[in-house]
């Protein structure tokens, strides 16, 4: 089945200033990311008010994170030429792992600044970017970007709008809505055993190997630059993020769980010994 995009990618165009879908949607996906670590935040004994100035922090730095990276491995020169373009990120590109990168050094100053236990944190951020990046998608879509191969015909997305970034009027494979529903799984996954899985920080190292395993499938399907042995850069940065991500689980499952002064707190006040929220 063919199905037939031709949305512009500018919502809106309010005399010279053009707001795009994924602006927009990038936007919704700070807010909902952010509101999501916040409800889990008190059940792990961080406080909200602190949380939210250091997620404040870690929406800047992992959007200005995913779009550097973006442009890094995404024709440099041409962004070296045309500087003002390097941070339209309202325009869509983004790399997920830059955003992850920026956004995790974000929470680790947050939480050295403002006195959380950094791995809590890093567990709401898990939890956070999931729904976050799964709003993204929805902008990726409408623009047309990290689409995949020209498809036979038989399915597919088909993009008509004359400022799309996909191939127009061509059949190519809807790798954009691949990731939107692995951002939607990992988010339901990641929610679904967020009291279960233990010791703190454990969550983001299951997010981040899941993402990394998720993004080394995607790439076969998205039309990227071949660059080691039939593997394009993202899948490659998979294999090494999901290699260095080995020693910090080890580290949490000899250290045990370790639950925070508060948490203790709020178990002890609880009337069957269970931390509440």
């Amino acid at each position: 089945m063919l199905i037939h995009i031709g949305l512009d990618p500018v919502l809106i165009t309010i005399g010279g200033l053009k707001i795009h879908w994924y602006g927009v949607m990038v936007a919704i996906g700070l807010y909902a990311g952010i509101q999501v670590a916040l409800r889990d935040a008190p059940r792990r004994g961080v406080d909200r008010d602190k949380l939210l100035n250091a997620s404040l922090i870690a929406a800047v730095l992992g959007v200005l994170g995913g779009r550097l990276y973006y442009v890094v491995q995404n024709h440099p020169e041409y962004y070296l030429q045309h500087p003002g373009q390097i941070l339209a990120v309202w325009q869509g590109g983004m790399a997920f792992y830059g955003a992850i990168f920026g956004g995790a050094l974000a929470l680790l100053i947050g939480s050295w600044r403002y006195g959380m236990n950094i791995w809590s944190v890093l567990d709401l951020g898990a939890l956070g970017m999931t729904i976050g990046q799964a709003f993204g998608r929805i902008g990726n879509i409408i623009n047309g970007d990290i689409v995949g191969y020209p498809t036979g015909g038989r399915w597919g997305f088909v993009y008509t709008s004359q400022d799309t970034f996909a191939p127009r009027n061509v059949a190519v494979q809807p790798a954009n809505l691949y990731e939107l529903l692995i951002a939607v799984a990992l988010f339901i996954l990641l929610w679904s055993i967020r009291k279960r899985v233990q010791p703190e920080g454990m969550l983001a190292m299951v997010y981040i190997v899941l993402y990394s395993v998720s993004q080394f499938l995607i790439f076969f399907v998205r039309d990227n630059v071949v660059l080691f042995h039939g593997l394009k850069q993202a899948q490659l940065t998979a294999i090494v993020v999901t290699v260095l991500t080995i020693p910090f689980i080890v580290y949490l499952l000899r250290r045990g769980p370790r639950l925070s002064r508060s948490s203790t707190l709020a178990a002890q006040k609880s009337p069957v010994g269970e931390a509440t929220g």
